[in-house]
């Protein structure tokens, strides 16, 4: 984010604000987010989830071993339409096994997608169960890139604070998106969901603005894997 976000409406992006546009707010918990990088977990391998501020809604840590492998499906259920994804648990196996781990936890269920931005970046952002662009799930995980990400659309991809600092907010991109590859891939958005996430674009943000909450309220009210 530009930073975590608040409800007041914000000034047009600025190429500058593009650079740290999807921080998610976590360090504002207390995140410590100089934690070394750590090279992507095969299947099989360790995941590491050190604590990480207080969490938003309880839920327990995931496993410390990635099993999932290739693509994983999962539907994400929200109030203004089902929005299909792919999750890639070969290219991100960290970031799949804890978004697997809290979709089962219910973690995302009746939680609102608090940011839209229609200028810039394009992303809708979800997985903060307090609205506040703040939240988290009271742990984080380091980054698992390549340094060739793009953010097209219908990229699903991480908000962070800053490297290594991943935990719950994540987004999903409209239009194409000129982000440094700072943020992980985890999957792909179908062509029906992204025709969801494009309709509550299309109705922009509130009071006009070029970033701020949903003018039509997103809420997530669960998400299915498999």
């Amino acid at each position: 984010m530009i930073r975590p976000l608040r409800r007041a409406v914000r000034r047009p992006l600025s190429a500058a604000a593009v650079l740290v546009a999807l921080s998610g707010g976590l360090a504002a918990c207390g995140e410590d987010s100089t934690t070394a990088t750590e090279e992507p977990a095969a299947e099989g391998e360790s995941c590491a989830y050190p604590s990480a501020g207080t969490a938003a809604k309880e839920v327990d840590a995931p496993p410390a071993t990635a099993t999932e492998t290739g693509e994983v499906t999962a539907t994400i259920t929200t109030s203004a339409g089902d929005v299909p994804i792919t999750l890639d648990a070969d290219a991100a196996p960290c970031t799949v096994n804890s978004f697997v781990s809290l979709a089962e936890q219910d973690y995302f269920t009746d939680t609102p997608c608090h940011r839209l931005t229609t200028a810039g970046i394009f992303v809708l952002q979800c997985g903060d169960p307090s609205g506040s662009g703040t939240g988290g799930p009271g742990y984080s995980f380091p980054d698992e890139l390549t340094g060739d990400e793009t953010y097209g659309p219908g990229t699903l991809a991480m908000a962070n604070a800053g490297p290594d600092t991943n935990g719950s907010q994540f987004f999903m991109v409209f239009d194409d998106s000129p982000l440094d590859p700072d943020y992980t891939v985890f999957g792909s958005i179908s062509e029906e969901g992204l025709a969801v996430v494009q309709e509550v674009a299309d109705a922009g943000a509130e009071g006009g603005a070029p970033d701020g909450p949903p003018a039509e309220p997103v809420d997530i009210t669960g998400v299915t894997i498999g």
